[in-house]
């Protein structure tokens, strides 16, 4: 039981380190206000947001696109966004016929127009079909987003705006995507959808 709690202690007191990491990070605020922009800017051209990322990171892009389309802190009109993960039989159909490399950059060529805005979620800055679903956006002029890890790894010239999340373990990353995507969308929200008497 002691090194159960011990576990748990230790993991917390990781967290709050690396979420302090990422609030010293250098520049890491203003790029996160630009991105911010980039997707509120989309909206307000009737674009989409489009997300993707693999394993945690792909059910990240799932829970980021749920709170755009629901709500995140209030009642509000549904803002368009997809999980480029969720559908079987696309990713299927591309895995067999081209690769699973071409996952997320075939459905981009296929759904999104420069209007729109491509979030990629990659805990190492490497995952190939997050590499070429940005190389494909540069190719389309379509905006592109990273949340990274590490040092962003060869994702970070890719993108248009990239946030690292400092660190080297993939949970404690993943914690600070979470911050950075909620952060996010309730700042999206609260530009478009601006509160009475606030």
């Amino acid at each position: 039981m002691k090194h159960y709690i011990e576990t748990l202690r230790r993991n917390i007191e990781d967290s709050i380190e690396a979420h302090q990491q990422l609030l010293a990070a250098e520049g890491m605020q203003e790029v996160f206000a630009q991105a911010v922009k980039v997707v509120v800017d989309a909206y307000k051209k009737g674009g989409r947001l489009y997300i993707a990322g693999n394993g945690g990171s792909a059910a990240d892009a799932q829970h980021l696109a749920a709170e755009f389309v629901s709500k995140l802190a209030r009642p509000r009109d549904p803002l368009p966004a997809e999980a480029l993960t969720v559908d079987t039989s696309i990713l299927t159909a591309i895995g067999n016929d081209y690769g699973y490399d071409q996952v997320f950059s075939r459905q981009i060529r296929g759904k999104m127009t420069p209007r729109d805005v491509f979030l990629g979620i990659t805990t190492s800055g490497q995952s190939i079909n997050i590499l070429k679903a940005l190389e494909t956006c540069k190719a389309m002029e379509v905006p592109s987003i990273v949340f990274c890890g590490r040092d962003g790894g060869p994702a970070k010239p890719l993108a248009d705006l990239c946030i690292v999340a400092p660190g080297s373990a993939t949970s404690r990353i993943q914690e600070n995507h979470i911050v950075l995507y909620h952060t996010l969308c309730e700042c999206v929200e609260s530009e478009l959808f601006p509160e009475e008497n606030a």
